[in-house]
């Protein structure tokens, strides 16, 4: 294996701390690379992982609080050691035993080090931020719609109890999807049952005025999304294109299979907007009641990466067109 790959294998290893589970195998690589005595990582705390054989702990200690000390290189008996930095910012010490070993070489070593430990840094940062973004959108739920939909089934308590029964249902359904804590995934099925529901609460809020078309592929409802990510969609299609219509209007949910991917659309007839604006909307100048589809595009941004995310096709007068597109299978999403 080449130095480059190996290098690869060692930053890879190490994306989850000089604790993490990966950071022994890291060192042991370091160690064959290096071809040194012993080779160690070790934290800010003084905690470290060691491969080979040290021939002076005490001397080793001392060069490690040295390096933490002044985060500059130090050295002792046949040894070396070197601060690791993640963002300018001291994360830990490369301490090296062994002599005329290659400076240029060990270098290199705490750089990946380095590059390692801030790649994690940066997926955790990327996780928090997310798991942020779906508490905001969980806390948008409507409490319109909610004393609306109440009072809908209220209505029909004593004139269609079995209506109102199902409405109770499909109620527990949309609040038990919208306010889940478990896990980060759900499939396009699950979903889709979410919006159903909710599609059921604002016929039966709205009337004739909303009317409704789903159409899904099969083959595309075991795949894994994150939650919230198309709902949000179809109450904003309700919201903005029905309710603000005094006529109504139609909203239609297509999801089917291209390739590799799905492609998901919810689309309304309503007043529409200046594209100008949906632009503004998914790079968060929009209005404030539009953060919604901001939250979804960044979401799927960072589950999916930059190429994936929505893409709104809209006009003056003219509807709504939201696409979702997300792979068919992507590793680590898993729902």
């Amino acid at each position: 294996m080449g130095v480059l790959a190996i290098g690869r294998r060692i930053v890879g290893e190490l994306r989850a701390g000089l604790d993490g589970p990966g950071a022994q195998s890291a060192v042991r690589r370091l160690h064959g690379l290096l071809g040194a005595d012993a080779v160690g990582l070790v934290d800010l705390r003084g905690d470290g992982v060691w491969a080979g054989r040290v021939p002076e702990p005490f001397a080793a200690r001392e060069v490690v609080a040295a390096v933490l000390r002044t985060d500059a290189r130090a050295t002792g008996p046949g040894l070396t050691g070197l601060p690791v930095h993640a963002r300018d910012e001291l994360v830990g010490a490369l301490v090296i035993a062994g002599d005329g070993l290659d400076r240029a070489a060990l270098l290199e070593a705490a750089a990946w080090v380095g590059e390692a430990l801030e790649r994690a840094r940066l997926e955790a940062s990327a996780e928090v931020a997310e798991q942020a973004e779906l508490r905001a959108l969980r806390a948008e739920i409507s409490p319109h719609f909610v004393y609306n939909s109440l009072t809908a089934i209220a209505s029909f308590v004593e004139t269609d109890p079995e209506r109102a029964r199902e409405l109770l249902l499909d109620f527990a359904e949309y609040t038990r999807h919208s306010l889940a804590r478990g896990g980060d995934y759900t499939t396009v099925a699950g979903e889709f049952a979410a919006i159903e529901a909710y599609l059921a609460l604002a016929r039966a809020v709205l009337g004739d005025r909303l009317k409704v078309q789903l159409r899904i592929a099969p083959e595309i409802l075991p795949v894994a999304l994150p939650y919230l990510a198309l709902q949000p969609l179809v109450e904003n299609a309700v919201r903005h294109g029905v309710e603000l219509t005094a006529d109504g209007g139609l909203v239609q949910v297509h999801g089917e299979a291209a390739g590799s991917e799905a492609i998901l659309t919810v689309e309304d007839d309503g007043p529409g907007m200046d594209p100008e604006h949906a632009a503004d909307v998914l790079a968060g100048r929009g209005n404030p009641h539009s953060v919604g589809l901001l939250n979804v595009d960044r979401r799927l941004r960072t589950v999916f990466g930059p190429g994936y995310g929505l893409v709104i096709e809209t006009a003056v007068g003219a509807g709504t067109k939201v696409v979702l597109r997300v792979p068919r299978f992507q590793p680590g999403v898993v729902a």
